[in-house]
């Protein structure tokens, strides 16, 4: 192998698929990322078992191409060291299983692995795959993820739920304290109805290298999923098991509704919090006539209490408890000027949604203070 590329195309592909590198993982290759070069261009891949990523430079991209061959490297000093380097022409060739990095002024050599040990992971494509703008599912992303379980004694909730009905996408998340459900209109035709759950840490390490510009294509399959943009593949496992049915979960009964301009909700929850146990969080919310009052009384501590001015439907007045980070999570995915919280009592789970746009709904468990 022997070619010469300038620095920032090359960075920028390996910074794509260095998210796939594990330092931690215990088959020494897949520490490495996969160069190949041919007469079409240079290829970079990566894995830890989990995701696969997969990008290509073009032959037009690259100065010179001199020789072709393959090599794996190790990802953590090749990326850093071409980070660091000026900004200008790199020269890369392989002797062996060494490679030789060299610029006008500098010069490493690095030990290699042979490229026939990294795994054979092939990247299916579907004929008819489902076509987002990447901007939406960076959004879907971002409004339900955070919903999503730490925790693997309950593997299915550390993933995050995606349902196709005809032309109905519905994204669901939770890990059974709170939820987050996103449902948008799609404008692919599908033949059969989609029910799958990705983890929630592929789907943060696919948010790292999307853009937000131009469309992706999801690849779906009974075990995996294949999201393709630009020149890049990035693949992901998919979790076994049945996700809950939140149909159930959802009240569609509420004897008070309360509308509050979302940063000063935000912002009052925000102190409160401040004052609270910082292993529990949790603070009261109390709604008495027009006036929303947050509390929290900390026996080591001390006591907070604000107040804010909203809007009821009726006269109920009501009192809850709950998680202020789950709280201040819930408002973060919101883009609006006005929420509208939706309550039944102290101990239902509650509602939290846009006052002008039904496809973004949050719901939080209460939690008993007595």
């Amino acid at each position: 192998m022997n070619f010469k590329i300038k620095k920032d195309v090359l960075l920028t592909n390996l910074n794509y698929v260095s998210k796939a590198v594990s330092s931690k993982n215990v088959i020494p290759i897949l520490s490495g990322i996969k160069l190949v070069l041919n007469k079409d261009g240079l290829h970079l891949e990566a894995s830890d078992d989990n995701i696969i990523i997969k990008t290509f430079i073009d032959k037009d991209d690259i100065i010179e191409i001199n020789e072709a061959g393959s090599i794996v490297v190790p990802g953590k000093y090749i990326l850093d060291i071409i980070r660091k380097l000026p900004n200008e022409t790199i020269n890369i060739e392989t002797d062996g299983l060494k490679i030789l990095i060299t610029t006008p002024s500098s010069e490493y050599t690095l030990n290699g692995m042979d490229s026939s040990e990294f795994p054979d992971y092939l990247l299916e494509l579907n004929k008819k795959p489902i076509i987002f703008n990447q901007k939406v599912l960076i959004d879907i992303i971002n409004q339900t993820s955070f919903a999503a379980s730490l925790q693997e004694s309950r593997p299915i909730l550390t993933g995050i739920n995606f349902k196709i009905k005809d032309n109905t996408l519905e994204v669901v998340a939770t890990d059974s304290y709170r939820l987050s459900r996103k449902i948008i209109n799609i404008d692919t035709a599908i033949d059969d109805n989609i029910d799958i759950v990705i983890p929630k840490v592929s789907l943060m390490e696919l948010l790292k290298i999307l853009d937000s510009e131009g469309n992706i294509e999801l690849h779906i399959f009974n075990n995996k999923i294949v999201f393709k943009f630009d020149h890049i593949l990035f693949q992901s496992r998919l979790l076994n098991g049945t996700f809950p049915n939140i149909s159930t979960l959802i009240p569609e009964d509420y004897t008070l509704e309360v509308t509050s301009d979302l940063n000063e909700l935000y912002n009052i929850i925000d102190r409160t919090s401040l004052l609270s146990d910082s292993d529990k969080n949790i603070i009261q919310m109390e709604i008495i006539n027009n006036e929303l009052i947050t509390t929290c009384d900390t026996l080591q501590v001390g006591k907070v209490e604000e107040r804010i001015i909203v809007e009821k439907n009726n006269n109920n007045n009501l009192k809850i408890s709950f998680n202020a980070r789950f709280m201040m999570d819930a408002l973060k995915s919101f883009n609006s000027k006005k929420i509208q919280i939706l309550l039944t009592n102290e101990t239902k789970q509650f509602i939290i949604k846009d006052a002008t746009d039904e496809s973004l709904l949050q719901l939080i468990v209460p939690v008993r203070t007595y």
